[in-house]
């Protein structure tokens, strides 16, 4: 993935972090296993569904071996066995979307998503063997059931990393202790990272091809780039059970990470919560969406013919 560094100012930033204000006001709990229906959001309640491991279900070509005993939940694992490896796993959906993610670490869990929800995938892997070569090394297919269509976007998984004992989890809780809706967290943790995280150029500059985030890094340094930025945002959203979606793409010629977020009163609000390079914005049509105008949402965010989506995470 090419690093995202194209920055444009937003005038109208500092009138809305005023106009949202700084946070609400500590508790937490973790959550492993599945889940039938999407949990609730409760103020300061960190809930985290933590991915497992089942081996039910599992597919092996060394030094790969993938789980999906837990697709229902809407993910598969994948771990291997010895060092020196590099695997590059391709995703394919109801959505015909390639999605591409790659395994380095040894005996290490890692989860990938079923984004596109349920419905039929191909789960393709290849081994690197020398440069950027890599060959085959396994095809398997699968039939996607999910217990409800927001768990690819609730647990955790590569892009969004984060577990119960997360900062970036801790952080979220004490941010939403006195919110009592799930907006109220939205606008807290909002304000929180556009007043603490700042863009850093140098990074963007040097960024390497298959970056992946840290979100804990990210609130230590105090600064990231957008890809930082998203990644924090989703994670701490989801581990107060608030749905919410990585996009990646562009707006214009642009290269560009939003999220979407599903607030309770609504649905899926799209296109709201955006990062343009080196400040994020929470547009008006937050609220206008809130309160189920679609005029006033038009009016601002139009038809969405300038972003276009590449991937979703």
């Amino acid at each position: 993935m090419k690093p995202f560094y194209k920055r444009r100012t937003l005038a109208a930033l500092a009138a809305l972090v005023m106009l949202f204000g700084s946070g609400c006001g500590k508790q937490s709990s973790g959550t492993s296993g599945g889940i039938s229906e999407k949990p609730a959001y409760e103020p300061g309640k960190t809930n985290v569904l933590a991915p497992e491991f089942g081996k039910k279900e599992t597919v092996e070509a060394d030094p790969l071996t993938l789980d999906f005993s837990n697709m229902d939940q809407g993910y598969f694992m994948g771990i291997l066995s010895g060092s020196g490896h590099k695997i590059n796993i391709q995703v394919t959906g109801p959505d015909q979307v390639i999605y591409k993610y790659f395994l380095e670490e040894p005996d290490e869990y890692t989860a990938f998503p079923f984004t596109a929800g349920s419905g039929a995938y191909t789960i393709l892997a290849f081994e690197n063997v020398g440069g950027d070569q890599y060959a085959s090394l396994l095809a398997y297919s699968v039939s996607v059931e999910l217990q409800n269509s927001f768990l690819p976007f609730l647990y955790p998984n590569q892009y969004v990393d984060f577990t119960q004992d997360s900062e970036a989890v801790r952080l979220a809780g004490e941010l939403s202790a006195d919110c009592e809706t799930d907006l109220d967290a939205l606008t807290a943790i909002y304000s929180y990272v556009t007043d603490h995280i700042t863009y850093d150029d140098e990074k963007a500059a040097t960024v390497e091809t298959g970056y992946l985030p840290d979100i804990d890094e990210t609130l230590r340094t105090g600064t990231g780039i957008c890809f930082d930025y998203a990644a924090l945002t989703v994670s701490m959203l989801r581990s107060l059970s608030i749905p919410a979606r990585l996009n990646i793409g562009y707006s214009g010629d642009i290269r560009h990470a939003w999220v979407d977020v599903y607030i309770e009163s609504v649905g899926w609000v799209r296109k709201a919560v955006q990062f343009t390079g080196n400040e994020w914005e929470l547009m008006d049509p937050t609220f206008a969406a809130t309160l189920g105008s679609d005029e006033l949402t038009n009016d601002y965010v139009g038809d969405g013919e300038n972003y276009s989506l590449q991937y979703i995470r």
